[in-house]
């Protein structure tokens, strides 16, 4: 008799529901929810015209979003661990659904707020899990593949969004960028079978709540300090967040069954590892903040070109990570490819730093597609040594670590490089702040590179 993750001859539309193909397909079609956020970046004048808001109070938007998000990822990857991964992972496709359509109707902006927060417990409970339901899939063996499938289906999301959502404010207006992804949510849900279930050993764990607590404000009160940087609060903010995670430490010290066990930052160059992880994001997104503002200063490109150019550097990410996921282990380790990543990385962002208004359209897609498949190496490389690292038993938390980090590194850059580019824009003018910015973003990519040389050859084994 057919096991459940095994096609049944018999059947042939029961065979392609349950094929790995299949599985994996549905698994990128969810995770698709969240990727295709990026849509709403693009509405963002007009959700500002619809309530009637000044230009700064948008950015509660995105963190109210991202915040939630991020504050619960390692959690979730946990309770992931625990009950089960595809049970986290059809919970959220349920929520990001709900969400996205109460978002879609909202009555007004204090109500839209609300409902983001909602899709961000959605997009953790689908994010925290995908990594441990796509590995599970192809086995050990073939993890790093897996993984390159994985990390290029996360930047067809991030690519497609910015041409979805112009051409969709374009015709319906901002609610549109949330509800087109209801169907995709209900079509993963409905056609999502025969996943691997939670090794029975686990189901009877206790997760543990007041761990979850002290982490989620820990870094909820740590990403606001970042974002109000420019401001006293942050100091009040950043010393609640270290208060936060000294309770979070101690408790993990002492619990049963940690979130994350502490003595994993001590294994050779795995804290360094997901410090450089930041500073790479932090370098990388600087093109998702400032390339929008310069494509808008330059006459010719309508919404729809606009928004293809800045795709560019998500299809470099795309192209790179399937191709680095069958290299990884064969011809290079995860380490040098890490390495690599952040060089070319780098590499991307000199090229964006050497724009000028007279800058051909070829060479400005060129600097984006180097500079994102720099990225594609770098997480596909960064999330296989997380993974390698922490115990099979742990994949859910691996998968969220990959993901935290990244946020941790956006979020920051969404503060750093404004203030630096508002800085230089002052006294230099647009196209000078703006090339200022990107070489230093590119130096920034060159450290992290030079950091993971300075790394043990195998991160994270004793």
């Amino acid at each position: 008799m057919p096991s459940a993750t095994e096609p049944n001859p018999s059947n042939p539309s029961a065979g392609l529901l349950h094929s790995k193909g299949w599985q994996i397909a549905m698994i990128g079609l969810g995770t698709a929810t969240a990727q295709l956020d990026t849509s709403v970046n693009i509405a963002f004048p007009a959700i500002t015209r619809g309530f009637e808001l000044s230009i700064g109070d948008i950015q509660w938007v995105v963190i109210c979003y991202v915040l939630t998000y991020a504050s619960l990822l390692l959690a979730l990857g946990r309770i992931g661990d625990t009950i089960g991964h595809a049970v986290v992972y059809r919970a959220g496709l349920i929520c990001s659904a709900v969400a996205l359509l109460l978002v879609s109707c909202a009555p007004s902006y204090g109500a839209m707020l609300v409902f983001r927060c909602l899709q961000g417990i959605g997009a953790a409970l689908v994010m925290s899990c995908g990594v441990a339901l796509v590995t599970s899939l192809y086995g050990e063996e073939r993890r790093s593949r897996a993984l390159g499938i994985y990390t290029m289906m996360m930047a067809l999301g991030w690519m497609l969004g910015p041409l979805l959502g112009g051409a969709l404010t374009a015709i319906w207006d901002w609610p549109a960028v949330f509800w087109f992804r209801i169907p995709i949510a209900i079509a993963a849900l409905l056609l999502l079978r025969g996943l691997p279930i939670a090794p029975p050993r686990l189901t009877s764990e206790r997760f543990d709540i007041p761990s979850g607590i002290a982490l989620a404000l820990g870094l909820v009160t740590m990403l606001m300090a970042i974002n109000r940087i420019r401001e006293f609060s942050a100091v009040w903010l950043g010393l609640l967040s270290v208060v936060a995670f000294a309770g979070f430490a101690f408790r993990q010290s002492r619990a049963e069954r940690p979130i994350i066990a502490m003595d994993v930052l001590k294994l050779p160059g795995f804290t360094l590892l997901n410090l450089v992880s930041v500073l790479a994001n932090l370098a990388a997104f600087s093109v998702w903040l400032l390339v929008p503002y310069y494509l808008a200063r330059m006459p010719g490109y309508t919404l729809t070109e606009g928004g293809a150019i800045l795709a560019a550097g998500a299809a470099g990410a795309a192209l790179a990570a399937p191709i680095g996921g069958r290299l990884t282990g064969r011809l290079f380790s995860s380490e040098r490819l890490a390495i690599a990543g952040a060089a070319i990385i780098g590499a991307g962002l000199l090229l964006l730093g050497a724009w000028t208004a007279q800058t051909p359209t070829a060479l400005r897609v060129t600097g984006l597609i180097v500079q994102g498949i720099g990225l594609g190496l770098f997480q596909l490389a960064y999330s296989d040594i997380v993974t390698a690292t922490l115990p099979l038993t742990e994949r859910g938390v691996a998968g969220s670590l990959a993901l935290l980090t990244r946020t941790l590194g956006t979020v920051t850059a969404a503060s750093v490089f404004f203030l630096v580019f508002e800085i230089l824009q002052a006294t230099h003018g647009f196209f000078e702040a703006f090339q200022q910015t990107f070489q230093l973003a590119a130096v920034l990519a060159f450290v992290a590179a030079g950091l993971l040389m300075l790394a043990p050859r195998k991160i994270g084994k004793a």
